[in-house]
């Protein structure tokens, strides 16, 4: 396996660090990940066997949130904000993705 070595800002490194602590992965393990992505011949996402799952799951969240919603805003809005926090968390949002 050849080894490369590359320079990135503070920040950048930071943001890198949260998405491979999300995904569960060394920070080696995820940027080898983006990387087999941008080399990927097909252009294809990495992860694509995921997709269908997460656009399920946006759909099933999107109609329960507009339903409680409805017949709760209070519930609703401390609902997001909890699902904000372990979202924050897990590095899938950073600290400037307050709303």
């Amino acid at each position: 396996m050849t080894k490369l070595n590359i320079r990135v800002d503070d920040a950048l490194h930071e943001r890198l660090g949260r998405r491979a602590h999300g995904a569960n992965l060394s920070l080696s393990a995820f940027i080898r990940s983006v990387l087999e992505q941008a080399a990927d011949p097909g252009r294809r996402y990495v992860f694509s066997s995921q997709d269908e799952i997460l656009a399920t799951c946006i759909q099933i969240l999107t109609i329960l949130a507009t339903s409680v919603g409805r017949r709760s805003p209070e519930t609703l809005e401390k609902g997001m904000a909890e699902a904000q926090d372990l979202l924050r968390e897990r590095g899938l949002l950073g600290p400037e993705d307050r709303s």
